[in-house]
């Protein structure tokens, strides 16, 4: 199944790594003719979270629906597709399994290449599709609620994971928080909506610096600040402005993720950022982070909302790119609940899933 890429360059995508079933058709890695997504969340709204086993069972009685849907939108055939790229981790081990059956299934009935692609590197590559004038070296901010991490792309497929969180993903800490606020699921996007109301000076909580690694993130402490903040004042009595809490903590957090970018940009040399992720769906994360770009002359990407949560246009144009670069993943590719980002085989000094050298950075 080693085929040289079509010139037209047409990628089925699949992304079933949570809640969100997902198809999509990408050409050439940057144009996108078709995105679907089946979500969940009023299934998991009842639970307060996704629930693996009721996630899977719906993505198996999604998946083919969605694929034809992406393959009808692009006006195009099964067969006319060049390569299937699927989500093979992090992610939910039973969701993954179901999307990426489907793609091998695909795979091999029609003899089309298969190319794994890491749920993290998808995500990166939403602003490859948002801007298609964006080229490497990007320093890439990915915040969600399973993973922050800060990677420097230094070519398509070669990364260098600079900073990492330690604890709770950013994404992560604003659900908790919101969940003890008892705001409804999904949590950050509500609790952001209730910061709007608040005073985000009047409560302050603590930012948190990992010794020894000013690049890493941990958002437990601050997560653990808000919740004992709320159930101190509970237990006497007192009454608690939730809009003032919520403005507090987003504060934080978000202060935590401006400093590291701003660090990280200073370290690698690197004016161009690319933020991806549900959190960078986050206005008050793209207004901090647009002042640090009009302060320090970094030019800062976003993707449109509607690629900042999990889709497979994303995996689709990662995908186009990895086997542009002559990526082929054998139909015996497992699931990997656990994955970490890969380099491509031509990127030098670029080791699986670890940081290439400690950066010399000074705290601000």
């Amino acid at each position: 199944m080693q085929q040289r890429m079509n010139e037209r360059g047409i990628i089925l995508g699949i992304e079933t790594s949570c809640d969100e079933t997902a198809a999509a058709v990408v050409r050439q890695g940057r144009e996108m003719l078709s995105s679907v997504v089946a979500s969940q969340i009023e299934v998991h709204r009842k639970f307060g979270g996704v629930v693996p086993e009721i996630a899977s069972r719906r993505h198996v009685e999604a998946i083919l629906t969605v694929i034809d849907e992406a393959l009808g939108q692009a006006g195009i055939a099964l067969e006319d597709v060049d390569a299937v790229a699927v989500t093979y981790g992090p992610g939910l081990v039973g969701a993954l399994l179901v999307g990426l059956s489907a793609a091998k299934g695909i795979s091999y009935a029609l003899g089309k290449p298969l190319v794994c692609v890491n749920h993290i590197e998808g995500h990166i590559y939403a602003n490859f599709l948002a801007h298609p004038d964006l080229d490497p070296p990007v320093l890439c901010l990915t915040v969600s609620g399973g993973h922050t991490e800060l990677i420097a792309m230094r070519d398509h497929g070669c990364y260098e994971v600079l900073g990492r969180t330690r604890d709770d993903a950013a994404g992560e800490a604003f659900d908790k928080v919101a969940r003890v606020m008892g705001l409804p699921y999904p949590g950050g996007p509500a609790l952001e909506q209730l910061a709007k109301s608040g005073n985000a000076n009047l409560i302050s909580f603590p930012r948190t610096e990992v010794e020894d690694s000013p690049l890493d993130f941990s958002f437990s402490g601050l997560k653990t600040a808000v919740i004992n903040y709320i159930h101190s004042a509970r237990q006497r009595g007192e009454k608690i402005s939730y809009p003032d809490v919520a403005a507090g903590f987003q504060k934080a957090a978000i202060d935590e993720l401006v400093t590291r970018v701003h660090r990280a940009a200073a370290s690698v040399g690197t004016r161009t950022i690319g933020v991806s992720g549900g959190v960078a769906a986050n206005q008050a994360l793209r207004g901090a982070l647009t002042a640090l770009a009009l302060k320090s002359a970094l030019e800062v990407h976003y993707p449109p909302l509607s690629l900042c949560t999990d889709n497979a246009a994303m995996i689709a144009s990662a995908g186009y790119f990895r086997h542009r670069a002559g990526e082929v993943s054998p139909l015996s590719t497992n699931a990997e609940p656990g994955a970490v980002l890969t380099s491509l085989q031509h990127c030098s000094g670029q080791a699986r899933g670890s940081r290439i050298h400690r950066v010399p950075v000074e705290i601000d």
